[in-house]
Formats: structure tokens, sequence, C-alpha cells
């Protein structure tokens, strides 16, 4: 697949680069030479695009109202600088170019990078209290990964979903996989940088996390399996915090509450595995796609741990 958009021509640059993310204004020490390109690759309220420099410049860019994390794969950006913070970045690093809401400027020194958006709103779903309670919107607090093991981790998530998640029909088109895509990459984004998620539970959601609540919670889960459900919506269906009922599976079960949704649509993926013929062209992979299972060495392993066999035998068990 060729790049989405490419050109020479440094005011079409700037004119699509404002189209599809922000107003920027580029200061470069050749007319002649500057040759960009760039691939978009969306998913659902993400995109996880690479951008290709050839030309040095310095560069000021409006606020784009999204989280914006640069990979650098080649070249490097010797000057970044936003909300009164400079720094520098190379090759292999990752980093938030700004927060949402604000400009930021620098240059770069022929820049091959990958560009991951994410709506701001994701890091609130993944990570804040249910309604009802305070509910202020996470955000960021620092440019640079927690540590530099973190970062890394991230990189590999933004290049398994970029080159192996979104270019399959079978995982692109399945819905669970469309929101599941982006929670796990909003995770990983808190999990990678500072912010202002409060994770550990207070006294009033260790008093709240009887077995009452895991029951709700639980049944929940069951009926609603099938569905795009995240974190947020299994704690606002019981009314309780994140928090709370992270600590009451914990607690009580020894598990998260999305480990136990994976443990119940795998189960659902297993059902499914023993009643379809494999003749009519049906495969492992499309099936545990349907169940938000879009890694297949992890389904695989999964299903190997729970049912003791591979899923590809229990679904060929009577065509051999």
């Amino acid at each position: 697949m060729g790049p989405d958009f490419e050109s020479h021509n440094l005011d079409e640059i700037q004119e699509f680069i404002a189209e599809t993310y922000a107003s920027i204004r580029f200061t470069t020490r050749s007319q002649d030479q500057n040759y960009f390109r760039t691939k978009r690759n969306p998913l659902g309220p993400i995109s996880l695009d690479r951008l290709d420099y050839s030309f040095e410049a310095d560069y000021a860019v409006e606020p784009l109202g999204r989280i914006a994390l640069f990979g650098v794969e080649s070249g490097s950006f010797p000057h970044v600088e936003t909300g009164g913070v400079q720094d520098s970045h190379g090759v292999g690093e990752v980093f938030l170019a700004a927060q949402p809401d604000r400009p930021y400027s620098g240059c770069e020194r022929r820049a091959r990078f990958s560009l991951t958006l994410l709506d701001p709103a994701l890091l609130s779903q993944v990570a804040t209290t249910a309604p009802g309670r305070t509910d202020t919107p996470v955000r960021l607090t620092g440019y640079r990964p927690v540590s530099p093991g973190a970062g890394q981790h991230l990189l590999r998530t933004i290049t398994f979903l970029r080159d192996h998640v979104i270019p399959a029909p079978a995982f692109r088109d399945a819905p669970l996989i469309t929101s599941t895509a982006p929670q796990l990459l909003a995770a990983t984004v808190l999990a990678t940088f500072p912010n202002t998620a409060l994770l550990d539970p207070t006294i009033e959601d260790r008093h709240d996390a009887h077995p009452a609540t895991l029951r709700r919670a639980m049944a929940f889960i069951d009926n609603h399996a099938h569905r795009d459900i995240s974190v947020s919506d299994i704690a606002a269906a019981v009314h309780v915090t994140i928090r709370t009922l992270q600590y009451a599976f914990r607690r009580h079960r020894g598990t998260t509450p999305m480990g136990y949704l994976r443990q119940v649509r795998l189960h659902h993926a297993h059902q499914e595995l023993l009643v379809t013929d494999p003749t009519t062209g049906a495969t492992v992979t499309e099936i545990a796609a349907r169940w938000g299972f879009f890694h297949p060495g992890r389904f695989a392993h999964y299903y190997r741990h729970t049912y003791g066999q591979p899923p590809t035998r229990t679904l060929l068990r009577d065509f051999r």
C-alpha cells in the first residue's frame, strides 16, 4: 500500500498537514528539495500514522486537540518545545509532542517517525471513576516515558496494531477489535507516561468491594460479553468506581474485570469452535477476532492453557 500523500512542494505539504492534523508553519533551508510523505492508519478513535520528512526544518504547530505521540525511527528532533519545556529526541525514543490544548514548536532533521493520535477521553475511559463520583479528565503529566523499557513496550504495541491489526480485514472489521484495540493502546500509554490517574483503592472503595458487587459485575459481563464494553461500563453498571471494581475482582477472584471478561469471551469462542464446520472456510483467526482476540498467538496461548489443546484441534476435531 502506497502513501496517502506525498509532495515536494512546501505549500502543499503545509496545506495537507493543516487539513489532516493542525495548522503548521515550516521554515526550511531549501525550497526545492522538500520531500514529504505519510501513510495514515485510522482505527476508531485512534490513528497510527507514519510520516517521513526528507528535509530539515523548523516548525510551529497549533494545538492538535488530540494526544500526539512521536516514535522516532530515523533522523532526529534536536529541539522540541511546549509549555515552557524544552527537550530533544533521537532514534528509538517515543515522546509526547504536547498537551492536546497547547501548541508546540521545534526542529526536525530528516525525521521519519510514527505519529500516534488518540482521543484524550480514551485515557479517562480506561482509568477514571464511574459516573456519580468525582470525574476529572486524566492527563499525561510528562513528555517522556517513565522508563526506557516502558517506551519500548509502547512502541512495540503501536507497531503491532499498525502492521498486523489494522491491515487485516478480519481484525479491522470486527466490532470488538475496534473497541479493544484503542483501549489497549490507551492502557499502554497510561502505563508508559506519568499521568493524573488514581488507580489505588481508597477506604471507600475497599468497603464497597464486597461479594455482592462482584456478583453484579460478573452478571453484567456474562450478559454483555458480545458487546463493546469497557471497565468503566462495568463499573457504571454496578454503581461503583473502577478502583472498587478492580479491588473486588482481585480480592475475591484473583483476577481483573477485563481478565474475567477475557475468560467469558474465551468460553464463547470455544463453544463456537465446537459447533463450526471448518469445511465452510471458517478459521480460528476469524472466530477469535469475533470475540475480541486480535492476536492469534495470544489467543492460542490462552486457549491451550484453559482447554489443554490448541484451538485448531478443536475446530478440526471431526474432520481429519
